[in-house]
Parts: C-alpha cells; sequence; structure tokens
C-alpha cells in the first residue's frame, strides 16, 4: 500500500467512526419531601402546556427525517470472518474475549465475528474506538457469560476510584456492533438504600449503530449504560434494581423482559437528554417489566429526559405515580415521559403524575417501530 493509499485510508475511517464524551454518572436515589410541591403546579402545567406543543411539533416532522446527529450506516463493508473463544486452548483460537479483539487490526473494517463457546469467562473487556463491525456471539445466554466486578469506588490503575464509566465489565467504543446469544455481568451485589459509589455496569455502549440479540444484562445498580448512539435492543433480559437502564442513547428495547431486584425503592431508566437539541430518548415496546420492589418507571437524570412505553405489561411493583423528577420540580415542564396502550396491574394511568402522558396513535407512532433509531439504515438481522 502506497503512503497516498494509507493517508485516504485514514482519511476515511476518521470520516467513518464517531465517537464521544465520557459522562459523569455518581449518583444515588434520594428523595426529597413533597412539602412546597403545590406551590410549583400552576407554572409546571404552563410549562407543561408549552413542553406539549413542542413536542407535537417534534411527532409531525420526525416521521420523515432522518436524525441528522448520525451519519449513513453500512452495516457490513467487506465479506466477514469468524474467531472462536474457548476456555479450553485446544478447542479455540484464543481462551479469552479480550485476546480475540486485541488480535484484530487497530483500525478494522471488517465484518468480524467471535464466536465464544459455553462457560463462565471472568474478565473485564474493552473494544477500542477504531475496532469496528466486531459481532459477539455466545452459545446462549444461560450458557456463555461474561462477568467482572468493579464498582465506581473500586480503585484504578493510579489509586482513584474507577467512576461508573470503567466500571464496566463489558463495554463497548466502536460502531457496527452486535451482540447474540450472550450474558454480560457484574457480579457486585444489590447496594443497602443510600450506599454510595456502588454504581455497577455490566455493559456500556458509547458508540453508533449497534445491536443486541437474546442478551441477558445482569446487574444491580446501574446495569446496562445506554451511553450514546442509536441502538436496538431484541428479545433480551435487563435486570437491576436503581437506574438499571440509563445513559442518552436513542435505543429502541422491543420484546425485552425488564426485571427488578429493588430491596426498597429502585427505577427502570435514567434516561440523561441534556437538551431539547439532543435526538435522544429510549423506547420500550411489547416489552414486560417484573419483579421486586417498588419501582419507578423513570427518573430524569437528564433535563429533558424522553421515556416512553408501549404495549407493555406492568407488574404491581410499579410505583402509582410512575415517575420521578430526580428532586427538581423544573424538569417536569421538559421532561418527556410518557404510555401507549400498556397493560397489567401496575400500568394504570390514573395515578400518575400529571406530567406524564397518555399517548394518542399519533403522538405515539414515531416510538414504535425500528424508523425510532433510522434501524433500516444499519440493522441487518
Amino acid at each position: 500500500m502506497s503512503k497516498f493509499q494509507r493517508f485516504l485510508y485514514i482519511t476515511f475511517i476518521f470520516f467513518l467512526l464517531n465517537s464521544g464524551h465520557a459522562l459523569c454518572h455518581t449518583k444515588g436515589i434520594r428523595f426529597r419531601s413533597s412539602k412546597g410541591k403545590h406551590s410549583h403546579r400552576q407554572s409546571t402545567m404552563t410549562g407543561t402546556h408549552g413542553s406539549e406543543q413542542q413536542f407535537m411539533q417534534w411527532v409531525k416532522f420526525v416521521g420523515s427525517l432522518n436524525h441528522s446527529v448520525f451519519k449513513t450506516a453500512k452495516n457490513k463493508l467487506f465479506p466477514s470472518y469468524t474467531l472462536t473463544v474457548d476456555k479450553n486452548p485446544a478447542k479455540g483460537d484464543f481462551t479469552t474475549i479480550q485476546d480475540a479483539i486485541d488480535s484484530l487490526p487497530l483500525v478494522n473494517l471488517v465484518r468480524v465475528v467471535i464466536k465464544v463457546h459455553a462457560g463462565v469467562y471472568t474478565e473485564k473487556v474493552n473494544i477500542p474506538p477504531f475496532k469496528s463491525f466486531i459481532t459477539i456471539e455466545g452459545s446462549g445466554a444461560d450458557e456463555t457469560i461474561v462477568q467482572w466486578g468493579d464498582t465506581a469506588q473500586t480503585p484504578g490503575p493510579r489509586g482513584q476510584p474507577l467512576g461508573t464509566y470503567a466500571s464496566a465489565t463489558f463495554a463497548v467504543n466502536s460502531p457496527y456492533f452486535i451482540a447474540k446469544n450472550i450474558t454480560f455481568k457484574n457480579t457486585t451485589p444489590v447496594p443497602p438504600p443510600g450506599a454510595v459509589g456502588k454504581q455497577a455496569v455490566a455493559f456500556r455502549i458509547s458508540a453508533d449503530t449497534a445491536t443486541f440479540l437474546g442478551c441477558k444484562f445482569l446487574g444491580a445498580q446501574d446495569t446496562l449504560y445506554d451511553h450514546l448512539g442509536r441502538h436496538y435492543y431484541k428479545d433480551c433480559y435487563i435486570e437491576g434494581s436503581v437506574d438499571f437502564i440509563f445513559g442518552n442513547g436513542l435505543s429502541l428495547f422491543e420484546g425485552c423482559h425488564v426485571r427488578a431486584i429493588a430491596t426498597l425503592i429502585g427505577a427502570v431508566t435514567a434516561q440523561g437528554r441534556g437538551s431539547m437539541l439532543d435526538d435522544t430518548g429510549f423506547s420500550f415496546v411489547n416489552c414486560k417489566v417484573t419483579g421486586s420492589g417498588a419501582l419507578y418507571l423513570g427518573r430524569a437524570w437528564g433535563p429533558f429526559s424522553r421515556v416512553i412505553f408501549a404495549y407493555t405489561y406492568m407488574d404491581n411493583i410499579i410505583i402509582p405515580k410512575g415517575w420521578y423528577n430526580w428532586g427538581n420540580p423544573s424538569r417536569e415542564m421538559t421532561v418527556f415521559y410518557g404510555q401507549y396502550k400498556c397493560t397489567g396491574p401496575g400500568a394504570s394511568f390514573a395515578g400518575r403524575v400529571s406530567w406524564s402522558r397518555e399517548l394518542t396513535d399519533e403522538e405515539a407512532k414515531p416510538f414504535l417501530s425500528l424508523s425510532f433509531i433510522d434501524g433500516s439504515e444499519w440493522i441487518k438481522l
């Protein structure tokens, strides 16, 4: 390859790949009293009306537009090849997943399928930004498990706490990632109420265009860090206690089982949309929410947090109010939380906070299909 060809190659890579900055996520459940709440009601209702008008404008054009903050995605550029991982060195190319990833070139443009044979792989895995087009395929989510036990307060290489971002058992920083039939687990047990530094991520996705099929994500506080990018979760199982699906991704969860293991009060989501300009949010379609404890559907981590549940079964663990404003009443005017044709004893909209929505057909439509994440451009099932 000539020097000029190398230059064109590297230039192409930098245009192709996307990257993002890590967000700090240091938080715990802190519930404020309701004293003074009614004094905000009039301004809240006014703000909610304004927010509703803005949302309806968004509904009218979102279906016909691509999400312009992302580039058109191509899921495969070249034919794929396969590597195998097995705990027995005689049965695979590698004995750890990280070794298989490390064997790839610094800049990868070939769809590489890494088949991980049955077993429990106790390792911390990181896919760096330029190793794109990687598929991790297990032998079944109950058969292939990747696990580690870091928390936000675990000392890092320099003796400082890792923080939530770096606590992940499995971290992906490159686009066009696919995971199939595998479990990602953080072994940290459920922390006691009010514990500090116990955020323990099982999986972090910090890149665009990722697909998860038949996977399990197991943890307690902050299980799945849906950090940034467009993501599709199909027939997955996600388990945790507090904010166990969180981040600022634009993600569709379809046919997933969300199970709480909270001892007292927990929350499913903490979506981090921080601006009206952020084209992000979580949509749960044809899912089910079960488990233990008393559960909020979401907490407003970001002031413009956006989450909807549609055609979803909700067990009786859902707190009637449904949503929590993160102790900041001003967020009630800017978040978007909605339900659409949900079922089950926890799905009644009668007790929901006034700043959440029971969606009409028109309001719900943009959230219900792969078009929400521009899926037809990049999802190849």
